[in-house]
């Protein structure tokens, strides 16, 4: 810190200049090459970054991969090495805006942007920038009224952010690349743990629930499905109607819930339907087959709105216990004839009825959900050791990287 100080008082001691985002390097944007033609697929090389690679700050590797020929013939184009990667579009832009360093030559989606910097605009400096503004830029730059959330690019491109002198931006990533180093260290060690259980969880899971009773029936023939009704982001307020968005059942809710993340504007409360207390909310769309279908059993005390892409499972069944049911390795394997695979993957009413689930007696489901719910907390307590030193670490990155990244504005 010290050394960085002494950088900006004999380098920039009135301030930095703030440059809009378009100004900063070479921009890039993606494309999908035709799922029709293997010639652009099969034996490809060159990553295809796409939001479902973007869980990491650098990322070098993609689940899917292309061929050159994609790259000569079709809408995506190689983006140069040290780049730093952005989302532009995907429900995870309701509350995150991930970027990332991307050291080797890569072809994007249409879901991504990404940008070379200019030889004075370090990438890592730029992508703790990103980083550091990604609350603002979801708040000046979002827009919805489509499937999913997406970025104004204008808004994105015309977002300012500080260009100190290289040195100062050198200084500025070593320090906060130590601290990311030291939690990535402990995230893998944490990982490696967190899997371990997390087998044994599901193990257990799957065996008390397939071992729980010997009849079998369809969703369909043990309740009713009821899909929700729209809302979209624009009526998201501080005080209102509590309210289900399908992408919060995959990102932010468990097993169960009993308190809503978000509300609603109340003068929506006739136009939507809602999931009563002991209802099981499916969410009906998802980016991936997993996410798709899964399932939280509400268990307010009052009812809560649940979005279109929703369908609410009303029966005499334990909720939690159905819950614990559909995330089976045996209900995945049924649920993957039935998910229509296009760039969002949809779940039907009919092709979730479809599927079968063991019905133990109520008194067995009982028992089910209790032993899940204790062997859960076993699994999921994370307070202590290595869990809370990162939670430390990740604290402590934050705070020295919003200090680090405050500069005064040259222009005032």
């Amino acid at each position: 810190m010290n050394r960085i100080n002494e950088l900006i008082q004999e380098l920039c001691p009135g301030g930095v200049p703030f440059e809009p985002l378009s100004a900063i390097g070479q921009w890039y944007g993606g494309g999908t090459p035709s799922k029709t033609k293997p010639e652009y697929w099969l034996d490809g090389s060159i990553p295809w970054v796409s939001p479902k690679d973007m869980g990491r700050r650098i990322v070098d590797s993609s689940v899917d991969t292309i061929t050159e020929a994609a790259i000569r013939e079709s809408a995506t184009k190689l983006v140069p090495p040290t780049s730093v990667a952005m989302v532009v579009r995907s429900s995870i832009l309701d509350h995150t805006f991930p970027t990332a360093l991307v050291p080797v030559p890569v072809a994007l989606n249409q879901d991504m942007k990404a940008v070379v910097p200019r030889k004075d605009v370090l990438a890592a400096y730029l992508a703790h920038t990103l980083r550091a503004c990604g609350a603002e830029i979801l708040r000046t730059t979002s827009k919805s009224g489509g499937s999913v959330t997406s970025i104004n690019s204008p808004q994105l491109l015309g977002f300012r952010i500080p260009v100190p002198p290289l040195k100062v931006q050198q200084e500025i990533v070593r320090v906060l690349d130590r601290f990311t180093e030291l939690e990535a260290e402990l995230a893998a060690e944490l990982a490696a743990e967190r899997e371990a259980r997390r087998r044994q969880y599901a193990y257990y899971r799957d065996t008390l629930v397939r071992d729980g009773g010997s009849k079998r029936a369809r969703l369909a023939d043990l309740g009713t499905f009821v899909r929700g009704r729209r809302f979209t982001k624009s009526d998201v307020v501080e005080s209102g109607i509590p309210s289900l968005h399908y992408g919060e059942i995959y990102t932010d809710y468990g097993t169960w819930a009993d308190r809503a993340l978000r509300q609603v504007r109340a003068e929506l409360r006739d136009q939507l339907r809602y999931a009563e207390p002991g209802s099981v909310v499916f969410a009906g769309v998802g980016e991936t087959v997993e996410d798709v279908g899964k399932a939280v059993a509400w268990l307010g005390n009052e009812p809560i709105a649940a979005h279109d892409d929703t369908f609410i499972f009303a029966s005499d069944l334990n909720p939690t216990y159905v819950a614990y049911a559909v995330q089976t390795a045996d209900f995945h394997r049924q649920k993957e004839r039935h998910v229509a695979r296009a760039k969002v993957k949809r779940l039907s009413a009919a092709g979730l009825g479809a599927i079968e689930i063991p019905v133990p007696s109520i008194q067995e489901q009982e028992r089910i959900v209790m032993v899940l719910g204790r062997f859960h907390a076993l699994v999921n307590d994370i307070s202590i050791g290595l869990p809370a030193e990162l939670s430390a670490r990740r604290k402590q990155y934050a705070h020295y990287r919003d200090r680090l990244l405050t500069f005064k504005d040259l222009a005032e």
